[in-house]
């Protein structure tokens, strides 16, 4: 076996047949597996996976239910992959057409990839958003660190996955940014595959936008705290009070959704900062 798809699923029943439908039109030479790893859905998330092991024998459903979030379910998951080298996709994501084949190849070798992802296909232009990952490995900007990239894009090696311990299960959030770093730091570069592509599903409202900005927010101060002694740059008081001032004045200014959405998801963050610098007791707003 040459490669494992790993999906982390929790009552995806409403995306999962869509990506299910992606992934069994994949073609490759080399074998290659699908495992759903199934965090105690309460939905129709497993049966309908069941209906579709009819048509594709090489997938598989594994319980991943033992502990709730989706560092578990992927870890879970790539314990019982059996290809040589593991590629991670989201149950609300699609693959694009020869996505299997352009990462299976290129983990043939390199260590550690990542696809590119497409914002149009699955989200309205009054929601949408582009992403620093259509064009290469995003860049981390507050405050300028080692590049990451989105956990339902990335792909590596299976010993290098067990190497690193897998994914932190402390991290609900921004699990994905802290391997990435932690392979980084042990020396393995992360390579951009641009022929591999993943139509990514964004928040489509303003209180889901809001509530995952909020998360990404108050883990990223947490990060802040683990890596500053590795070499992360200090944030000062000054920025964050120099951002803040952007955020109120830009509210008065907003004249269409697209402004609206934009702000709100700014706003969510710097409130997620706020309240992941009182929990986890660093300055970081």
């Amino acid at each position: 076996m040459k490669l494992s798809v790993v999906i982390p699923c929790y009552n995806g029943a409403r995306t999962l047949a869509a990506q299910l439908d992606a992934l069994s039109r994949q073609q490759w030479e080399e074998p290659w597996e699908v495992i759903l790893a199934d965090n105690g859905s309460t939905d129709d998330s497993v049966a309908i996976a069941r209906r579709y092991q009819e048509t594709m024998p090489h997938l598989r459903i594994v319980d991943a239910s033992e502990r709730p979030g989706q560092p578990h379910a992927l870890n879970v998951g790539a314990a019982a992959a059996r290809g040589d080298s593991i590629a991670f996709c989201d149950a609300d994501d699609e693959v694009a057409p020869g996505w299997v084949a352009a990462m299976g190849n290129a983990l043939a070798t390199d260590d550690f990839v990542a696809a590119r992802i497409d914002t149009e296909k699955l989200n309205p232009p009054l929601t949408r958003r582009r992403s620093a990952q259509e064009r290469g490995i995003q860049p981390y900007t507050y405050p300028p660190f080692l590049p990451h990239a989105g956990g339902g894009t990335l792909g590596l090696k299976r010993w290098l996955h067990d190497k690193m311990g897998g994914f932190d299960e402390s991290l609900p959030y921004l699990h994905d940014t802290d391997l990435c770093w932690r392979i980084q730091r042990a020396g393995i570069a992360l390579r951009f595959v641009p022929e591999a592509v993943v139509h990514v599903r964004q928040q489509h409202t303003l209180r889901g936008s809001f509530r995952q900005a909020l998360k990404w927010g108050e883990y990223s101060v947490l990060l802040y705290k683990r890596y500053r002694p590795l070499g992360m740059p200090r944030l000062s008081a000054r920025q964050g009070l120099s951002y803040w001032k952007s955020v109120v004045t830009m509210a008065p200014r907003i004249r269409s959704r697209r402004q609206l959405a934009r702000w709100v998801r700014e706003l969510g963050w710097r409130i997620g900062r706020v309240r992941g610098s009182i929990k986890h007791r660093v300055l970081s707003i």
